[in-house]
């Protein structure tokens, strides 16, 4: 057994931003077809957190499998294709029938969805992964539960994810997300394969990322899915690098969704040891790779020190250096002290354009209208004194 991590019933329970991954044989019934009533159970339980029934309101995410064994089911495959133009053929198909059923579904509950696709090079691209995020957050404010799956048409092998259990956690990085739900055919984690060692043991709880998990989980999963237990683990591993606790649980448990809002201990928790805003914290402050700087008047340095306030282009005062938008830049004091270091939404060609100019204007100074800040409070952190 893994040492017991703290206890932490209450991560689900306090949980705001929940990222719920499905696997494929649940979504598709061993590939039997998209499960209809699974779906529909799924989306009456998102749509009682996202509306708050019985507790807070909740954002939620669905990272969703399916797509390729729902376009091998129509067309009449019974395995899952080697070729890679083969199962993006797959995919094609079958991601029809998937978004189709969510929109249903969750329409049927007075939810609003909209259907993302997500390549790795989206994510590794710091300005495709800020578009990503914005999307994503914007699309939860509005009320609206984003439906993920992995852009399958076009990758190829260098780009793929190999697995949604590692978009899920890609996702829970990407929104800050501050719980992975992993719902899968199995309980959870055992100490050993239960189906091989009888004696094998549930585990309830552990830390995310200690390495005893790994070698407790087996390999790959159905026949119809690539995941296994392994890549669950490993999912975990990287979730809890932005703060993000991980549940691992059976899909078909029921109210599986609204019993762990509740703060029910179901499946097995694997908890993050760094809280989320640290870990974000310690990331930008380890990015010693800054494009370039900002400097910003007395007026704007003394609300990013006192209330860490976003920064508007409005209290810049000059762009030193070149870099593009999602790119980490430093924000300095009329002074050349540096005060924070922060995601651009602007790059470096449009901010000094922006420079001394209010929101009203951007329109008229650029040809669209994008954020109003520079740098996000949330895309930014303090490193003055």
């Amino acid at each position: 057994m893994p040492e017991k991590a703290k206890m932490a019933s209450n991560v689900l329970r306090d949980a705001r931003r929940i990222v719920v991954k499905v696997g494929s044989s649940l979504v598709t019934n061993e590939g039997k077809g998209l499960d209809e009533g699974a779906i529909t159970e799924w989306s009456r339980q998102l749509a009682a957190l996202v509306h708050g029934e019985g507790g807070a309101k909740r954002e939620v995410i669905m990272v969703s499998s399916g797509a390729v064994a729902e376009g091998m089911k129509r067309l009449g495959w019974h395995q899952r294709p080697k070729e890679i133009h083969e199962l993006q053929a797959a995919a094609a198909v079958g991601q029809m029938g998937l978004v189709q059923m969510y929109e249903t579904k969750l329409r049927e509950q007075n939810l609003g969805s909209a259907q993302v696709l997500l390549t790795h090079a989206d994510l590794a691209d710091r300005e495709r992964y800020l578009n990503a995020r914005v999307t994503l957050l914007t699309l939860l404010q509005l009320g609206v539960v984003p439906v993920i799956n992995e852009n399958d048409t076009v990758v190829n092998d260098e780009i793929k994810f190999g697995d949604n259990d590692t978009l899920g956690a890609l996702v829970a990085n990407l929104v800050e997300a501050d719980a992975l739900v992993i719902l899968t055919d199995q309980k959870g984690l055992y100490t050993a394969d239960p189906r091989k060692n009888p004696g094998a043991e549930f585990v309830h709880e552990a830390q995310a990322g200690d390495l005893k998990l790994e070698a407790m989980a087996g390999g790959a999963g159905s026949g119809i899915g690539k995941g296994g237990m392994l890549t669950k683990i490993l999912a975990a591993k990287r979730a809890a690098g932005s703060g993000a606790s991980t549940v691992i649980a059976w899909g078909r448990e029921q109210n599986v969704l609204l019993r762990l809002a509740a703060g029910e201990a179901i499946g097995t928790l694997l908890v993050a040891d760094t809280h989320k805003n640290q870990a974000r914290k310690q990331w930008m402050m380890d990015h010693l790779q800054m494009h370039g700087y900002v400097t910003v008047d007395e007026g704007a340095a003394q609300k990013l020190r006192r209330d860490g306030k976003s920064l508007l282009p409005i209290g810049m005062v000059s762009v030193h250096g070149e870099f593009s938008r999602g790119e980490v830049i430093g924000v300095r004091d009329p002074q050349g002290t540096e005060l924070a270091r922060g995601l651009a939404n602007y790059s470096s060609a449009e901010a000094r354009r922006l420079c001394r100019k209010p929101s009203a204007e951007f329109e008229q100074l650029l040809g669209y209208t994008g954020e109003p800040e520079m740098l996000h409070r949330d895309n930014m952190v303090l490193t003055g004194h």
